[in-house]
Formats: structure tokens, sequence, C-alpha cells
């Protein structure tokens, strides 16, 4: 029997992974990158995440940055990437992290969203999927790593996932490559397909960009009700490094500012120009179809 030629549409996004490990693992930290979206899921977390010790899969988790603050709150973290480099780096910070905390991450193994076999049924109260759903390409990879969460999560559980819009990456992609950005036809991808794809290496690829208005029937038509949809980076996706210099200018300032961008972040007015959105639905009893 022949041996499929079809090429793993996460082999490229895993390649990235690779090559990035170490720039991935600090992006949370840097003031303007993902300091802001780490203020704002924090502030989520603490708010929606049933109470510790809940079981909680840190599905496509990556360098373990959020598995080691659930860790250090009682949560038992289990968590998964595709990454080998990645879940390294994810194994060396658990090793250095107090004994205390280290001890409620239950495994850390290399997954992917679209199979989580390794877990039986309901056996999560709570699953992140911080990245997965805006590298699945096709309707049929999405729909099977939905029915996964669905499947691995116990009635009532949650599912707190991030998709990515369309038009931060367009802009961003037109400031890097000018009128290439036209010529080559990535526009018209990101526009009409909702693709996004760099094949020089070390690059952000492989990402697929959803409208905000499609959000809630991906999970809703599968078994989940959306609770709240939220702007990773609320109103203040486009102003980073200047909230970055105004933390140290102005540190009240500053965190008055996080205090109305989380307030504000439901605001659907600026779902379409965040980096990120942020999904959380609750698991139905009902099977996913």
């Amino acid at each position: 029997m022949k041996r499929s030629t079809v090429p793993d549409p996460v082999a490229a996004v895993r390649d990235y992974y690779e090559q990035s490990a170490e720039r991935e693992a600090g992006r949370l930290s840097r003031p303007a990158d993902g300091a802001v979206e780490w203020e704002l899921h924090a502030r989520a977390f603490e708010e929606c995440l049933p109470p510790a010790p809940a079981r909680i899969l840190d599905n496509g988790g990556g360098p373990g940055t959020w598995t080691l603050w659930l860790a250090h709150r009682g949560y038992r973290v289990t968590l998964t990437d595709l990454s080998p480099a990645l879940l390294d780096v994810a194994r060396t910070r658990i090793a250095q992290a107090p004994r205390q905390y280290a001890v409620n991450v239950e495994a850390v193994t290399e997954a992917d969203a679209r199979d989580l076999s390794a877990f039986p049924d309901a056996s999560f109260d709570a699953q992140l999927c911080l990245g997965p759903f805006y590298h699945l390409t096709s309707d049929s990879d999405r729909l099977q790593a939905v029915r996964e969460a669905h499947r691995v999560l116990r009635p009532g559980g949650l599912l707190i996932a991030t998709v990515m819009p369309p038009y931060m990456r367009l802009v961003s992609t037109v400031l890097e490559h000018g009128s290439a950005a036209f010529t080559t036809g990535a526009v018209a991808r990101i526009l009409d397909e909702g693709r996004h794809d760099d094949p020089r290496p070390g690059r952000f690829t492989g990402g697929y960009l959803t409208r905000p208005d499609d959000v809630t029937a991906l999970f809703e038509d599968h078994g989940f009700r959306v609770r709240r949809l939220l702007a990773s980076q609320g109103i203040l996706a486009w102003a980073q490094p200047e909230v970055a210099a105004l933390a140290q200018r102005d540190p009240d300032a500053y965190r008055r500012l996080l205090d109305v961008a989380y307030r504000t972040a439901g605001d659907p007015s600026i779902h379409g120009m965040s980096g990120h959105l942020l999904v959380v639905a609750e698991r139905l009893t009902i099977h996913a179809e």
C-alpha cells in the first residue's frame, strides 16, 4: 500500500514553533507584544475558571507559561503541544519551579488538538486552547478540534480558546511587504480565504483568520454555548508600544487603562480590529454532532 502523499496541514506550523521556541516563550512578557494580552487573559481566567483544584488541559500551551500560572493557583494541569522544542522549554521551567507548584502539573506531552485520544471522555473541568484554532485552516480540522474538546470536557466544563480576526494581520502584512502584499495575492488570501501564509523560515505561518461574526457558530453548532467573547488586547491592540511606555511613566494610569480595556473587551465594535479574540464556551450535556 502506498503511503499518503497529502502534506500534513500543520507541518509548517510545527516547524515555525520549533524554530521560534525561545522567542515564543517570552512573548507574553514583552511589554510591546504580549503583556496586555497576558493581563486581560489572566483577569478572564480568574473570573471564569472553576475553583482549584479543577483539572485543566492546556492544549497547545507551548512553553507552559499558562500551565505554571495555573499550577501556582492550585489547578491540576496537563500541558500538550505540537512542538517538542516548546515542550522542552516547558519541562525546564516546571523543573525549576517550586515543588509545591510543579507537582500540580500532571503531564507534559506532545499532542494535536485534532486528536486527544490519549485522554478519556469527560476527563477535564476546563480546557485552554490558546492557539490551535487559528492554525487549523480547514473546516474539517476545526470541527474535529471542537469535537475533541467537547469529548474530553465534562458536562458544564469550559473551553477557553483564542481565534484570530483578519484585519490586524492584513494591515501588518501590508506595512511589512508594501505593494508586494497585493501583487503576490497575500491580501486577497486574507480577505477571501481567511489564510495567512509566509514561506520564509522563522515567520508566523499557517494562520486561519476568523471574522468575529463567525466565531459563535463554530462552537455553538457543535455542543457548546458561548458565554463570553472578548478582545484579547481590548482597545489597546494598536497602541501597545505606547501603553508599555505609559506603564513606565505613569503606573497608576497604566493600571486604570487596563481596567477600562478589560471592562470594554466584550464590546463587539472593537472585535474586528483585535489581534486575537478570547472565546469562553460551556460544554453542553448533548453530544457534538
